[in-house]
């Protein structure tokens, strides 16, 4: 019989995922997380003042106390934020705490594309000290004053992070990852804050069941509703009459869109029957070598809506934004998280907290009574911490 082997680096014991090259054993598991291991970096001569062009509100500013109170407290924290309420500015307050102290910072995320839009802003709320941005591809400099990285690379910082920042822990591909969740306990040393609009109830169980503090924030910063979802039932052969009408609506009325469609193929399809009737459109999803290109022409105001797999529904924020969701009863793509963190695209900014969020489905299903269910108990509430 065999000797059982396990692996060092991830602890897999599975032997589907071991195998063996000249007599030596290794993990198919953990094969790709290798590579150059982070260094302390020195916090001598580190000016950590936190500077903010904008004043929290009385909801965030109490809720960033309790995340002080926590960590001082030896408590790991979970926020339960409604989108658009500001929760990366809800951490700020303690990250300087924890800087000033000479221990290290991390933010991680699951996704590169938000650790490069994230970094700067966190550069900008801390302008004298060195904030490196960490992802696949970009990883020469491992050390920084706060380092800002995606949760596959979490591998190079073991028992490095005396407070270690998370958001979007419900985002693919973390969420039930097992190697990504180690990786990330690995790396903590000290403690660390979980942030998410649209936590798991086993998240919430683990949290109430360690005695670690849960502290939920169900306002937006500007104090106004979330835009509820509207779910209208329409046959496939209608959809592309529709969205051709609220795409000229929107474009008469300056008011950028997000279609979303569930899959590749249905976003293609959708918009090449789209750009033979109305000009100003583009097609983003993970397979379009200039996506990052349409996404920021899009800013830039030069489109005026966009055909879009799931791959925009987090970090992204545009003034008057409106949503549609084509076929939201598609299960496999679209459960109740998802249609929440796509409704919070909208009406993030102060000067324009409403819009419009369309569900266009072939029947109502669970996943979008929950979504708007959810939306609507947020509204009923301030804040509320536990």
């Amino acid at each position: 019989m065999e000797e059982s082997w396990f692996c060092p680096r991830c602890g897999n014991e599975d032997s589907l995922y071991i195998g063996s090259l000249n007599g030596r054993k290794y993990c198919r598991k953990c094969l790709s997380f290798v590579g150059t291991k982070a260094e302390p970096l020195s916090s001598k001569e580190r000016n950590p003042t936190l500077v903010l062009n904008f004043k929290l509100s009385q909801e965030q500013k109490e809720i960033a106390d309790a995340v002080c109170l926590g960590y001082k407290q030896g408590l790991n924290t979970l926020v339960y934020a409604v989108t658009g309420a500001g929760k990366t500015e809800l951490t700020y307050s303690l990250m300087e705490k924890v800087l000033r102290d000479g221990g290290q910072v991390g933010f991680a995320l699951p996704r590169k594309d938000v650790v490069i839009e994230l970094a700067p802003r966190i550069q900008e709320a801390f302008p004298f000290l060195n904030v490196t941005s960490v992802y696949g591809g970009h990883h020469d400099k491992l050390t920084g004053d706060i380092i800002v990285l995606t949760t596959h690379q979490l591998f190079r910082y073991e028992n490095y992070f005396d407070l270690l920042v998370m958001d979007e822990i419900d985002a693919f591909p973390y969420k039930d990852n097992d190697l990504l969740e180690l990786f990330f306990k690995r790396s903590v040393k000290g403690h660390f804050v979980l942030l998410t609009a649209t936590p798991t109830k086993k998240i919430l169980q683990q949290f109430q069941q360690k005695g670690h503090q849960i502290l939920e924030l169900r306002t937006r910063f500007h104090r106004r509703p979330l835009p509820v979802p509207r779910a209208i039932i329409i046959p496939d052969f209608l959809r592309i009459p529709y969205l051709l009408y609220k795409i000229k609506k929107y474009q008469k009325e300056e008011k950028p869109l997000f279609i979303f469609a569930p899959t590749i193929a249905i976003a293609e399809y959708i918009f090449s029957y789209l750009k033979l009737f109305v000009k100003g459109g583009g097609l983003v999803h993970s397979e379009e070598e200039k996506y990052q290109q349409t996404i920021f022409d899009f800013k830039k105001g030069k489109l005026s809506f966009l055909v879009t797999t799931s791959i925009l529904e987090r970090g992204v924020t545009i003034k008057n934004l409106q949503v549609i969701v084509v076929n939201a009863d598609t299960e496999w793509i679209y459960d109740s998280s998802t249609l929440i963190q796509i409704a919070g695209r909208v009406g993030r900014k102060a000067d324009a907290p409403d819009g419009e969020v369309l569900f266009l489905t072939r029947r109502h299903n669970k996943a979008i009574k929950e979504a708007i269910e959810e939306i609507k108990y947020c509204n009923g509430f301030l804040s509320r911490v536990f």
